[in-house]
């Protein structure tokens, strides 16, 4: 998200609901501010439809919210909620995974509203379904498409920031683990003996990481070069640093990963620093025969079902079992 959303943009009511979400339940300022854009957009849809303003206008961006609280809120019904996901399909495009988050943030408000704080006794949202969503598999690298992208950085020798941008990908393609974790990272979650580290993920649930020898290797390089860089005037808590030295940003990673993939000719297949994550969680599961349930700690799921879309059977094993059928090398005698 580019720019913050004051929460000055909001009632009483809703600057009270954000602070529960950060304060109580630990959600972090991102996720926070995700809720509140989503709850925007809703409120704006419901004083749109109310007012007789178009919702393609440009009026309609800059509808004032401050005004909706518990009066506004106590109206709404379910038909109101399934014509606001249907605009949100039709007029602007919502994949299913928008919809359902846009569904997620007005549920966990009723929820505040009605279970927390007893301020309603109707929950329009309980019995509305979840937007189905699309069954695809994850675009992941391909083993050989991992390695060149790791060749490409080692054989950037002009690089001033080759180490430390090796150890980054080799954690990202060995862990598995989210940029934001990756770049939360201080000196300190490292065991001294490079066997583990631990990462803060969403909620800021933290979980550690065991290290095999790759990423021991990999991050032993770096913080030698790290010690020594920029002559000690460093982030003192960061472990990946910036050139100027201060803690990367998730845009300078983003960034870096781009240029190896170019470097490494994968640029045309549209990959991404999250598909380095799936590329991880794919390899543990289908080359290293990694259990689900284990696969899911690594990641940091909270339910087994998200982890499940890893165990896709690969192409080759689809071919291999094909060639296995007894009639495979039945043909016609000429």
């Amino acid at each position: 998200m580019s720019t913050l959303i004051s929460l000055g943009e909001f009632s009483p009511l809703i600057q009270e609901y954000a602070s529960y979400k950060s304060a109580i339940q630990g959600c972090s300022q991102k996720t926070v501010q995700e809720y509140l854009l989503d709850l925007r957009t809703f409120f704006r849809y419901l004083l749109a439809k109310k007012n007789g303003i178009d919702m393609d206008s440009d009026e309609f961006y800059k509808i004032d919210v401050s005004g909706v609280a518990l009066e506004e809120l106590k109206e709404l019904r379910t038909e109101d909620l399934y014509d606001f996901l249907f605009y949100a399909n039709q007029m602007r495009n919502n994949q299913w995974s928008a919809r359902s988050r846009k569904l997620s943030a007005i549920r966990s408000l009723y929820k505040y509203l009605v279970n927390k704080r007893h301020y309603l006794e109707y929950n329009p949202t309980i019995d509305i379904d979840s937007p189905k969503p699309k069954k695809s598999l994850p675009k992941v690298l391909s083993l050989q498409e991992a390695e060149a992208l790791l060749l490409a950085v080692e054989r950037d020798r002009e690089s001033p920031n080759r180490l430390r941008d090796y150890a980054i990908l080799t954690l990202f393609l060995n862990c598995g683990m989210r940029v934001s974790e990756l770049v939360g990272i201080n000196l300190r979650d490292i065991e001294s003996d490079f066997s583990s580290l631990r990462v803060t993920g969403k909620g800021n649930k933290e979980r550690i990481i065991y290290l095999n020898d790759a990423c021991q290797s990999a991050l032993c390089e770096y913080m030698i070069e790290r010690v020594s860089a920029k002559n000690g005037k460093v982030h003192d808590k960061a472990l990946f640093i910036s050139r100027l030295g201060q803690r990367m940003s998730v845009k300078t990673v983003q960034a870096m990963v781009y240029k190896y993939l170019k470097l490494a000719g994968l640029e045309t297949k549209h990959y991404s620093v999250h598909k380095l994550r799936h590329t991880a969680a794919t390899l543990m599961y289908q080359s290293g025969n990694v259990d689900v349930r284990v696969l899911k700690d690594i990641l940091g799921h909270e339910q087994l079902n998200t982890t499940q879309i890893y165990t896709h059977v690969s192409n080759r094993d689809m071919e291999a079992a094909m060639a296995k059928n007894p009639l495979a090398n039945k043909k016609i005698k000429k």
